[in-house]
C-alpha cells in the first residue's frame, strides 16, 4: 500500500475503479488544486523497484522538475510523510493513513466482511474482495484464515490484473469498447509458464468469465497457486468488485473448486446483493 498508493474512492455507483459520476472533463478546473495532484504523483513514484528515490528521480517519476519534485520531497518529510538522509527519500508509515481512511470510510468494506468471515469458515480458505484500480487489482478486505497458515493477499495488496482471477471478473463486466482500450494499453507481464501473456487471449478468457459467471487463475502468478472469483454486483446489477479465494491447486484436482469452491462464492455473491 506505501509504495503503490493509488485513489481507491469511486462514488459512483459501478464498479470500484470504473469512470466516475463526474468526470475530469465535467469539472471547472478553476476548482482544482494542481499542487495536490503533484504531491500525490510523488508519492506514487515510490515502489518496491524504488524505495529509496533522491529527488532528481522522483522528478523523473512524476515527471515534475527537478526544484518543484524536491519541494514536495521536503514537505512530506516536515509533515510525518517521508524522511531522508539528504540525498534520498523513503516514505514513513504515516502514509498508510491515506489508505486506511478509505477502509474506514467506505462502507462495502464493513458490509462484506461478516460475509467472508462465513465463506471461510465454510470452506477452509481465505476470502478476498477487491476492486480493480487502472490495471491493478487491489484487495480490499480479506476473511481471517481457519488454517494456522493462510493463503491469500492482505488488504493493500496489489497486483497485475491478468494474472489474478478477480481481474477477469471484473474486466468481464465492461463494454467491447473499454475492454479494447484496457487491453491495448495493459503491460502482460509473465510470472510463471502459465500466465497469459497474449492480449487476445486475455480476451477471450475474459468473454468466458462474462459467459461462466466465474473467472479462474491456474498458477498465473504463481506455481502451486489458483484463484477462484466471482463478480459482486448491487441490486441494479451492477458490478462493485470481486469475491475471491487463492488456494493450493493439488487441493482441488481437476475441476474439483468448481464443485466445491464456486457454489459458496456464489451464494455469499448473491447474499451480499441486496446490501452492496
Amino acid at each position: 500500500m506505501i509504495g503503490r498508493l493509488r485513489s481507491l474512492i469511486d462514488r459512483n455507483k459501478g464498479y470500484p475503479g470504473s469512470m466516475p459520476a463526474t468526470t475530469s472533463s465535467d469539472i471547472d478546473r478553476r476548482l482544482l488544486i494542481e499542487g495536490l495532484g503533484k504531491g500525490l504523483r510523488v508519492i506514487e513514484s515510490f515502489t518496491d523497484d524504488r524505495p529509496r528515490l533522491t529527488a532528481t528521480e522522483a522528478a523523473q517519476c512524476a515527471e515534475l522538475t527537478r526544484t518543484a519534485a524536491r519541494r514536495y520531497l521536503v514537505s512530506l518529510v516536515h509533515f510525518g510523510y517521508a524522511d531522508t538522509d539528504g540525498k534520498h527519500y523513503w516514505l514513513l508509515p504515516r502514509v498508510l493513513r491515506l489508505g486506511q481512511s478509505y477502509l474506514d470510510a467506505a462502507r462495502l468494506p464493513r458490509v462484506v466482511q461478516p460475509f467472508l468471515q462465513r465463506l471461510s469458515m465454510q470452506t477452509g480458505e481465505t476470502a478476498n474482495l477487491s476492486a480493480l484500480d487502472g490495471h491493478e487489482v487491489v484487495y480490499l478486505v480479506r476473511s481471517n484464515s481457519p488454517r494456522v497458515v493462510s493463503i491469500g493477499f492482505h488488504a493493500g495488496a496489489r497486483l497485475p490484473a491478468h494474472v489474478v482471477s478477480p481481474g477477469y471478473v471484473i474486466l468481464s463486466t465492461f463494454t467491447k469498447p473499454k475492454l479494447d482500450a484496457w487491453i491495448d494499453a495493459h503491460d502482460f507481464g509473465r510470472f510463471t509458464a502459465q500466465t497469459i501473456t497474449d492480449g487476445e487471449q486475455f480476451r477471450q478468457s475474459v468473454l468466458a468469465a462474462r459467459q461462466l459467471g466465474y473467472g479462474s487463475a491456474d498458477q498465473f502468478l504463481n506455481f502451486g497457486l489458483c484463484g477462484l472469483a466471482v463478480p459482486l454486483t448491487d441490486r441494479k446489477g451492477a458490478c462493485q468488485g470481486a469475491l475471491s479465494m487463492t488456494f493450493q491447486r493439488e487441493a482441488y484436482p481437476g475441476d474439483s473448486m468448481l464443485t466445491k469452491l464456486l457454489p459458496a462464492l456464489q451464494d455469499a455473491a448473491r447474499a451480499m446483493r441486496e446490501l452492496v
